[in-house]
């Protein structure tokens, strides 16, 4: 294995990161947040109650917008890793792509008074601008960790800030948007105004949010030009064969986000229907994402004391509980019910969180076993896995909820009532016990990542 290319990686690292940088960092997260997390949550509900698609074609809608993120992403990170330019290599994209990205979720829930095959058509080409301006964000936005601090202790204490943010992003995304979008439409007369008045608001700040990311962080860890010019497009193959620690976080992403994406995406269908309480939805949704305020800043402790496969295990399995919780808990015993999403919350916030505070190390091990340092391509990989696990929230239950009999805005069957139910809580529990499985294949503990890291610094 060659060590020209890596010779070639300069660090210019303080001991420390700075509280200004690490919270300036969390803006991006929290404004992606209230942007993606919107869509992730509520366009699935908007497409199918308020614009008239039915839960069939969404659904499809969802799976064909993520192979066409199969073919985009990567070649979106082979281009961010061959950027050079006076601002860095990801930090420009947060200042041009923050208003297009905006713009275009704002599109998508906008309602035009089209023929029903027409609003498909427009529903495809919004939702498709909007996956790849936010692939133009997030992949750069993600590998912009590794670009700031190679140091794990860092890497963890910025990530958990991050992941802070991102938690209170969806915290008022859960509450606020059905709180606004019905303080808006009661004011309109009209509910489709109410839900594009509000993403109008989450927009505009997010992209405010973004460039102030932008403004407030540094990237340290910098390669020559040289070495960006040699990544490609087949480095993807070549990180999928070399890093075997990055194939199980990208599996990790799929099954843990997509867990995530069909919980939230079903909870207002269960409250509304299930529950026979749709004024509870911002309290439901508020539930699942509070924990965060409390764990985020007891992560680095949780990883100290407890370490990397310990600590997702533990996360997951209280995931799964909460979630059987859910299952068995008879809808109108409402106190219960929250207390089940409250347990399945803790679980998800601390499982989600520290899954991508583990990505900088895959970037460093993938350095290690090829020679290059692929951080675009690498988080366009996890990107990609992620954007397909949020979208599993549209693709299982749209599919699902169709052959279930589901009828927006009518008084739904037992049949359907049932299908909302085993959608948001016993396929979910399927996909945990398999991540609890996979963490056992995680090679790179703590030990191995100090050798890499320590071989890596030779070769410098």
């Amino acid at each position: 294995m060659s060590t020209s290319v890596a010779r070639k990686l300069t660090v210019i690292q303080p001991e420390k990161i700075s509280m200004k940088e690490k919270v300036g960092y969390a803006t991006g997260d929290l404004a992606c947040n209230f942007i993606y997390q919107t869509v992730s949550s509520y366009l699935l509900f908007f497409y199918t109650d308020v614009f008239g698609i039915t839960a069939a074609a969404a659904g499809l809608m969802f799976l064909i917008v993520r192979l066409i993120d199969a073919v985009a992403d990567p070649l979106i990170g082979t281009f961010v890793d061959k950027t050079n330019t006076k601002y860095g290599r990801f930090r420009p994209y947060l200042l041009y792509g923050a208003f297009p990205f905006a713009g275009v979720a704002i599109l998508c829930f906008t309602t035009p008074a089209f023929s029903d095959p027409m609003k498909l058509v427009y529903a495809y080409v919004t939702y498709i601008l909007l996956s790849i301006t936010y692939s133009f964000i997030n992949i750069p936005y993600a590998a912009l960790t590794s670009a700031i601090t190679q140091d794990n202790k860092e890497v963890v204490s910025l990530t958990s800030i991050r992941m802070l943010f991102s938690n209170t992003g969806g915290l008022i995304v859960s509450f606020g948007v059905p709180l606004l979008a019905g303080i808006f439409t009661n004011m309109t007369g009209k509910t489709s105004s109410g839900w594009q008045i509000t993403m109008s608001l989450m927009g505009i700040l997010g992209a405010l949010l973004l460039i102030y990311s932008f403004r407030n962080t540094t990237e340290r860890v910098q390669i020559n030009h040289a070495e960006e010019a040699q990544v490609n497009f087949k480095d993807i193959f070549v990180q999928l064969k070399a890093n075997r620690p990055l194939i199980i976080i990208c599996f990790f992403f799929i099954l843990n986000f997509g867990v995530n994406s069909i919980v939230n995406s079903v909870g207002i269908y269960y409250v509304t229907y299930n529950v026979a309480r749709p004024e509870l939805v911002k309290w439901y949704g508020l539930m699942g994402t509070l924990p965060a305020l409390i764990l985020m800043p007891l992560m680095p402790m949780m990883y100290r004391v407890m370490g990397k496969k310990k600590l997702l295990f533990t996360a997951l399995a209280l995931k799964a509980i909460g979630l059987l919780a859910l299952f068995l808990i008879p809808a109108t015993m409402v106190p219960l019910v929250f207390a089940g999403r409250l347990i399945a919350a803790l679980g998800t916030i601390t499982a989600g969180a520290f899954t991508w505070a583990l990505i900088p190390e895959t970037i460093d091990y993938g350095e290690y076993k090829t020679g290059k340092r692929a951080s675009g391509v690498i988080y366009a990989l996890v990107g990609f896995f992620f954007k397909f696990g949020m979208a599993i929230g549209g693709i299982v239950p749209g599919l699902i909820l169709a052959n279930f009999g589901y009828v927006a805005n009518h008084t739904q069957t037992p049949e359907a009532l049932h299908g909302i139910l085993i959608t948001m809580t016993a396929i979910p529990v399927v996909f945990v016990i398999i991540e609890l499985v996979a963490i056992f294949f995680y090679n790179l503990d703590e030990k191995e990542h100090k050798r890499v890291l320590a071989e890596l610094n030779m070769r410098r």
